[in-house]
Protein backbone atom coordinates (compact mmCIF):
# COMPACT_ATOMS: atom_id res chain seq x y z
CA UNK A 1 0.00 0.00 0.00
CA UNK A 2 1.48 3.33 -1.08
CA UNK A 3 2.01 6.39 1.11
CA UNK A 4 -0.58 8.25 -0.99
CA UNK A 5 -3.18 5.53 -0.42
CA UNK A 6 -2.48 5.56 3.32
CA UNK A 7 -2.90 9.35 3.34
CA UNK A 8 -6.22 8.95 1.54
CA UNK A 9 -7.51 6.53 4.18
CA UNK A 10 -6.53 8.94 6.96
CA UNK A 11 -8.18 11.88 5.19
CA UNK A 12 -11.51 10.03 4.91
CA UNK A 13 -11.43 9.13 8.59
CA UNK A 14 -10.56 12.72 9.47
CA UNK A 15 -13.22 14.32 7.27
CA UNK A 16 -16.13 11.95 7.92
CA UNK A 17 -17.65 11.08 11.30
CA UNK A 18 -17.03 7.33 11.24
CA UNK A 19 -18.70 6.88 14.65
CA UNK A 20 -22.01 6.36 12.79
CA UNK A 21 -20.70 2.87 11.94
CA UNK A 22 -19.71 1.99 15.51
CA UNK A 23 -21.25 -1.37 16.43
CA UNK A 24 -22.61 -1.82 12.89
CA UNK A 25 -21.91 -4.43 10.23
CA UNK A 26 -21.25 -3.23 6.67
CA UNK A 27 -21.31 -5.48 3.61
CA UNK A 28 -19.19 -4.20 0.69
CA UNK A 29 -19.50 -5.88 -2.70
CA UNK A 30 -16.71 -5.42 -5.25
CA UNK A 31 -14.49 -4.97 -2.21
CA UNK A 32 -11.17 -5.26 -4.08
CA UNK A 33 -12.14 -2.68 -6.68
CA UNK A 34 -10.94 0.92 -6.62
CA UNK A 35 -13.85 2.30 -4.57
CA UNK A 36 -14.63 -0.87 -2.65
CA UNK A 37 -11.15 -1.31 -1.20
CA UNK A 38 -11.01 2.30 -0.01
CA UNK A 39 -14.39 1.86 1.70
CA UNK A 40 -13.18 -1.32 3.43
CA UNK A 41 -9.82 0.16 4.45
CA UNK A 42 -11.44 3.28 5.86
CA UNK A 43 -13.94 1.26 7.89
CA UNK A 44 -11.18 -1.06 9.15
CA UNK A 45 -8.92 1.79 10.24
CA UNK A 46 -11.60 4.07 11.71
CA UNK A 47 -10.90 3.11 15.33
CA UNK A 48 -14.52 2.09 15.86
CA UNK A 49 -16.03 -1.34 16.39
CA UNK A 50 -17.31 -1.77 12.86
CA UNK A 51 -17.65 -5.25 11.39
CA UNK A 52 -16.96 -5.48 7.66
CA UNK A 53 -18.03 -8.27 5.32
CA UNK A 54 -16.18 -8.06 2.00
CA UNK A 55 -17.75 -9.86 -0.95
CA UNK A 56 -14.96 -10.77 -3.39
CA UNK A 57 -14.27 -13.19 -6.22
CA UNK A 58 -10.60 -13.75 -5.41
CA UNK A 59 -10.07 -14.63 -1.76
CA UNK A 60 -6.28 -14.73 -2.00
CA UNK A 61 -6.15 -11.28 -3.57
CA UNK A 62 -8.46 -9.92 -0.86
CA UNK A 63 -6.40 -11.40 1.98
CA UNK A 64 -3.20 -9.97 0.52
CA UNK A 65 -4.86 -6.58 0.15
CA UNK A 66 -6.58 -6.33 3.54
CA UNK A 67 -4.60 -8.67 5.79
CA UNK A 68 -6.28 -10.25 8.78
CA UNK A 69 -8.62 -8.59 11.26
CA UNK A 70 -11.17 -9.88 13.73
CA UNK A 71 -13.53 -7.24 12.33
CA UNK A 72 -13.18 -8.36 8.71
CA UNK A 73 -14.62 -11.47 7.07
CA UNK A 74 -15.04 -12.53 3.45
CA UNK A 75 -17.78 -13.93 1.27
CA UNK A 76 -15.86 -15.43 -1.65
CA UNK A 77 -18.11 -15.81 -4.69
CA UNK A 78 -19.24 -14.25 -7.93
CA UNK A 79 -21.82 -11.48 -7.52
CA UNK A 80 -24.05 -13.43 -9.94
CA UNK A 81 -24.50 -16.13 -7.30
CA UNK A 82 -27.05 -15.98 -4.49
CA UNK A 83 -25.62 -14.22 -1.42
CA UNK A 84 -26.03 -15.90 1.95
CA UNK A 85 -24.76 -15.31 5.48
CA UNK A 86 -26.35 -15.92 8.87
CA UNK A 87 -24.86 -12.70 10.23
CA UNK A 88 -26.82 -9.52 10.81
CA UNK A 89 -26.04 -6.78 8.28
CA UNK A 90 -26.85 -3.11 8.88
CA UNK A 91 -25.47 -1.38 5.76
CA UNK A 92 -24.65 -2.43 2.20
CA UNK A 93 -22.36 -0.69 -0.27
CA UNK A 94 -22.92 -2.32 -3.66
CA UNK A 95 -19.79 -1.49 -5.64
CA UNK A 96 -19.43 -4.64 -7.77
CA UNK A 97 -19.61 -3.80 -11.47
CA UNK A 98 -17.96 -4.22 -14.84
CA UNK A 99 -15.82 -1.09 -15.32
CA UNK A 100 -13.78 -1.67 -18.48
CA UNK A 101 -14.95 0.18 -21.59
CA UNK A 102 -13.42 -2.60 -23.68
CA UNK A 103 -15.64 -5.14 -21.91
CA UNK A 104 -18.72 -2.99 -22.58
CA UNK A 105 -18.03 -3.48 -26.29
CA UNK A 106 -16.50 -6.97 -26.38
CA UNK A 107 -18.55 -8.55 -23.57
CA UNK A 108 -21.85 -6.63 -23.57
CA UNK A 109 -23.91 -9.66 -22.50
CA UNK A 110 -21.71 -10.29 -19.47
CA UNK A 111 -21.79 -6.58 -18.66
CA UNK A 112 -25.60 -6.62 -18.60
CA UNK A 113 -25.93 -9.80 -16.57
CA UNK A 114 -23.36 -8.73 -13.99
CA UNK A 115 -25.32 -5.52 -13.42
CA UNK A 116 -28.78 -7.07 -13.49
CA UNK A 117 -28.32 -10.45 -11.79
CA UNK A 118 -25.68 -9.19 -9.40
CA UNK A 119 -27.82 -6.34 -8.13
CA UNK A 120 -30.90 -8.54 -7.94
CA UNK A 121 -28.95 -10.86 -5.63
CA UNK A 122 -27.88 -7.93 -3.46
CA UNK A 123 -31.44 -6.55 -3.29
CA UNK A 124 -32.89 -9.95 -2.39
CA UNK A 125 -30.28 -10.24 0.34
CA UNK A 126 -31.11 -6.73 1.57
CA UNK A 127 -34.84 -7.51 1.56
CA UNK A 128 -34.31 -10.49 3.85
CA UNK A 129 -31.87 -8.81 6.24
CA UNK A 130 -33.88 -5.76 7.35
CA UNK A 131 -30.91 -3.48 6.75
CA UNK A 132 -30.75 0.19 7.75
CA UNK A 133 -29.74 1.35 4.26
CA UNK A 134 -27.99 0.40 1.03
CA UNK A 135 -26.15 2.45 -1.60
CA UNK A 136 -25.95 1.30 -5.21
CA UNK A 137 -23.01 2.76 -7.12
CA UNK A 138 -24.35 3.94 -10.45
CA UNK A 139 -22.78 6.19 -13.07
CA UNK A 140 -23.09 9.50 -14.88
CA UNK A 141 -23.59 7.38 -18.02
CA UNK A 142 -27.29 6.95 -17.17
CA UNK A 143 -27.76 10.52 -18.45
CA UNK A 144 -26.67 9.61 -21.99
CA UNK A 145 -26.37 12.30 -24.67
CA UNK A 146 -28.01 15.30 -23.11
CA UNK A 147 -29.32 18.68 -24.24
CA UNK A 148 -28.46 20.09 -20.82
CA UNK A 149 -24.93 20.83 -19.72
CA UNK A 150 -25.82 21.30 -16.05
CA UNK A 151 -27.17 17.88 -15.08
CA UNK A 152 -29.42 17.48 -12.07
CA UNK A 153 -30.78 14.12 -10.95
CA UNK A 154 -33.75 14.25 -13.34
CA UNK A 155 -31.96 15.52 -16.50
CA UNK A 156 -32.21 12.39 -18.63
CA UNK A 157 -30.94 12.27 -22.21
CA UNK A 158 -30.73 9.87 -25.13
CA UNK A 159 -28.93 6.49 -25.21
CA UNK A 160 -28.61 4.51 -28.44
CA UNK A 161 -29.99 1.11 -27.38
CA UNK A 162 -28.78 -0.51 -30.64
CA UNK A 163 -25.14 0.17 -29.77
CA UNK A 164 -23.46 -2.70 -27.83
CA UNK A 165 -21.48 -0.06 -25.88
CA UNK A 166 -24.82 0.88 -24.31
CA UNK A 167 -24.75 -2.42 -22.41
CA UNK A 168 -23.22 -0.50 -19.50
CA UNK A 169 -25.35 2.65 -19.45
CA UNK A 170 -28.63 0.85 -20.16
CA UNK A 171 -27.98 -1.83 -17.54
CA UNK A 172 -27.15 0.87 -15.00
CA UNK A 173 -30.47 2.57 -15.80
CA UNK A 174 -32.42 -0.68 -15.50
CA UNK A 175 -30.74 -1.55 -12.21
CA UNK A 176 -31.56 1.89 -10.80
CA UNK A 177 -35.21 1.20 -11.62
CA UNK A 178 -34.89 -2.22 -9.99
CA UNK A 179 -33.47 -0.61 -6.83
CA UNK A 180 -36.35 1.85 -6.66
CA UNK A 181 -38.83 -0.96 -7.36
CA UNK A 182 -37.49 -3.03 -4.44
CA UNK A 183 -37.78 0.09 -2.32
CA UNK A 184 -41.36 0.71 -3.40
CA UNK A 185 -42.65 -2.86 -3.31
CA UNK A 186 -40.61 -4.42 -0.49
CA UNK A 187 -39.47 -1.44 1.54
CA UNK A 188 -35.76 -1.98 0.90
CA UNK A 189 -34.05 1.24 2.08
CA UNK A 190 -31.94 1.87 -1.02
CA UNK A 191 -30.22 5.02 -2.26
CA UNK A 192 -28.28 5.58 -5.50
CA UNK A 193 -24.91 7.29 -5.97
CA UNK A 194 -24.37 8.46 -9.56
CA UNK A 195 -20.62 8.84 -9.74
CA UNK A 196 -18.71 11.00 -12.16
CA UNK A 197 -15.60 9.28 -13.48
CA UNK A 198 -13.63 8.65 -10.31
CA UNK A 199 -9.92 8.09 -9.88
CA UNK A 200 -7.15 8.32 -7.33
CA UNK A 201 -4.52 6.30 -5.51
CA UNK A 202 -5.04 2.58 -6.00
CA UNK A 203 -5.71 2.66 -9.74
CA UNK A 204 -4.04 -0.31 -11.40
CA UNK A 205 -1.13 0.38 -13.74
CA UNK A 206 -2.94 -1.80 -16.29
CA UNK A 207 -6.14 0.27 -16.11
CA UNK A 208 -7.11 1.28 -19.65
CA UNK A 209 -9.35 4.22 -18.83
CA UNK A 210 -8.30 7.55 -20.32
CA UNK A 211 -6.98 9.14 -17.12
CA UNK A 212 -4.76 6.08 -16.47
CA UNK A 213 -3.47 6.14 -20.04
CA UNK A 214 -2.55 9.80 -19.62
CA UNK A 215 -0.76 9.15 -16.31
CA UNK A 216 1.18 6.22 -17.73
CA UNK A 217 2.32 8.46 -20.59
CA UNK A 218 3.58 11.08 -18.12
CA UNK A 219 5.38 8.49 -15.98
CA UNK A 220 6.99 6.87 -19.03
CA UNK A 221 7.88 10.29 -20.51
CA UNK A 222 5.85 9.53 -23.63
CA UNK A 223 3.42 11.66 -25.61
CA UNK A 224 -0.30 11.52 -24.86
CA UNK A 225 -1.95 10.25 -28.04
CA UNK A 226 -5.57 11.26 -28.65
CA UNK A 227 -7.52 9.28 -31.26
CA UNK A 228 -10.42 11.76 -31.19
CA UNK A 229 -10.55 15.52 -30.85
CA UNK A 230 -11.29 14.99 -27.16
CA UNK A 231 -14.37 17.20 -27.16
CA UNK A 232 -16.30 15.22 -24.55
CA UNK A 233 -16.66 17.38 -21.43
CA UNK A 234 -17.50 16.10 -17.97
CA UNK A 235 -16.52 16.49 -14.36
CA UNK A 236 -14.61 14.07 -12.17
CA UNK A 237 -14.20 13.00 -8.57
CA UNK A 238 -11.24 11.94 -6.46
CA UNK A 239 -11.61 8.62 -4.68
CA UNK A 240 -11.60 10.05 -1.15
CA UNK A 241 -14.35 12.51 -2.05
CA UNK A 242 -16.33 9.67 -3.62
CA UNK A 243 -16.03 7.43 -0.55
CA UNK A 244 -17.11 10.25 1.76
CA UNK A 245 -20.05 10.83 -0.56
CA UNK A 246 -21.01 7.15 -0.42
CA UNK A 247 -20.82 7.16 3.39
CA UNK A 248 -22.88 10.37 3.45
CA UNK A 249 -25.60 8.98 1.18
CA UNK A 250 -25.61 5.71 3.13
CA UNK A 251 -26.19 7.43 6.48
CA UNK A 252 -27.93 10.71 5.59
CA UNK A 253 -29.57 10.22 2.19
CA UNK A 254 -33.23 9.63 1.50
CA UNK A 255 -34.54 6.24 0.43
CA UNK A 256 -35.56 5.86 -3.23
CA UNK A 257 -33.40 8.83 -4.20
CA UNK A 258 -30.38 9.32 -6.47
CA UNK A 259 -27.47 11.69 -5.81
CA UNK A 260 -24.88 13.02 -8.24
CA UNK A 261 -21.31 12.60 -6.97
CA UNK A 262 -18.85 14.95 -8.66
CA UNK A 263 -16.44 17.80 -8.11
CA UNK A 264 -18.07 20.55 -10.14
CA UNK A 265 -14.81 22.50 -10.40
CA UNK A 266 -13.16 19.72 -12.43
CA UNK A 267 -15.43 20.20 -15.47
CA UNK A 268 -13.25 20.00 -18.58
CA UNK A 269 -12.86 18.27 -21.94
CA UNK A 270 -10.68 15.22 -22.54
CA UNK A 271 -8.37 17.42 -24.61
CA UNK A 272 -8.13 20.04 -21.85
CA UNK A 273 -7.30 17.30 -19.36
CA UNK A 274 -4.56 15.98 -21.63
CA UNK A 275 -3.02 19.43 -22.11
CA UNK A 276 -3.08 19.96 -18.34
CA UNK A 277 -0.53 17.14 -18.06
CA UNK A 278 1.86 18.38 -20.75
CA UNK A 279 5.46 18.99 -19.73
CA UNK A 280 8.89 19.01 -21.39
CA UNK A 281 8.79 15.21 -21.81
CA UNK A 282 5.10 14.69 -22.60
CA UNK A 283 3.16 16.45 -25.34
CA UNK A 284 -0.37 15.93 -26.67
CA UNK A 285 -0.46 14.36 -30.13
CA UNK A 286 -3.63 13.89 -32.19
CA UNK A 287 -3.95 10.73 -34.33
CA UNK A 288 -7.61 10.77 -35.39
CA UNK A 289 -8.94 7.43 -36.70
CA UNK A 290 -12.19 5.46 -36.99
CA UNK A 291 -11.21 2.44 -34.86
CA UNK A 292 -13.91 1.40 -32.36
CA UNK A 293 -12.16 1.62 -29.00
CA UNK A 294 -15.33 1.54 -26.92
CA UNK A 295 -15.40 5.29 -26.40
CA UNK A 296 -18.61 7.01 -25.37
CA UNK A 297 -20.30 9.31 -27.88
CA UNK A 298 -19.20 12.95 -27.57
CA UNK A 299 -21.14 14.52 -24.71
CA UNK A 300 -21.10 17.60 -22.50
CA UNK A 301 -22.23 16.59 -19.05
CA UNK A 302 -21.56 18.55 -15.89
CA UNK A 303 -23.09 16.83 -12.89
CA UNK A 304 -24.78 19.22 -10.48
CA UNK A 305 -23.94 18.11 -6.92
CA UNK A 306 -26.28 20.49 -5.05
CA UNK A 307 -28.49 17.65 -3.80
CA UNK A 308 -25.50 15.86 -2.26
CA UNK A 309 -24.07 19.13 -0.95
CA UNK A 310 -27.34 19.66 0.95
CA UNK A 311 -26.45 16.57 3.05
CA UNK A 312 -23.26 18.28 4.24
CA UNK A 313 -20.82 16.84 1.69
CA UNK A 314 -18.36 18.88 -0.34
CA UNK A 315 -15.57 17.93 -2.76
CA UNK A 316 -12.08 18.73 -1.49
CA UNK A 317 -9.61 17.52 -4.14
CA UNK A 318 -9.33 19.46 -7.42
CA UNK A 319 -8.17 18.19 -10.82
CA UNK A 320 -4.51 19.24 -10.51
CA UNK A 321 -4.11 17.55 -7.13
CA UNK A 322 -6.04 14.50 -8.34
CA UNK A 323 -3.44 13.90 -11.04
CA UNK A 324 -0.49 14.77 -8.82
CA UNK A 325 -1.59 12.15 -6.30
CA UNK A 326 -2.37 9.54 -8.95
CA UNK A 327 1.00 10.03 -10.70
CA UNK A 328 2.88 9.72 -7.41
CA UNK A 329 0.91 6.59 -6.50
CA UNK A 330 1.34 4.89 -9.87
CA UNK A 331 5.09 5.52 -9.88
CA UNK A 332 5.45 3.10 -6.97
Amino acid sequence: MSIIFEEDIKSIIKDFDMSVFDGKTVLVTGATGLIGKLCVKSLLNSGYNTQIIALVRDGEKAKNLFGESKRLSFIIQDINQRISTSRKVDYIIHAASTTSSRDFVEKPVETIYTAFNGTRNVLEFAKNKRIESMVYLSSLEVYGVNDFEDITENSYGYIDILNPRSSYSESKKMVETMCISYGSEYGVPVRIARLAQTFGAGVSKSDNRVFAQFVNAVINKENIVLHTKGKTKRNYCYTTDAVRAIFTILTKGENNNAYNVANESTYCSIAEMAHLLENEDTKVVYQIDNVNRGYNPTVKIKLNANKLNSLGWEAKIGMKEMFERLIEDMKN
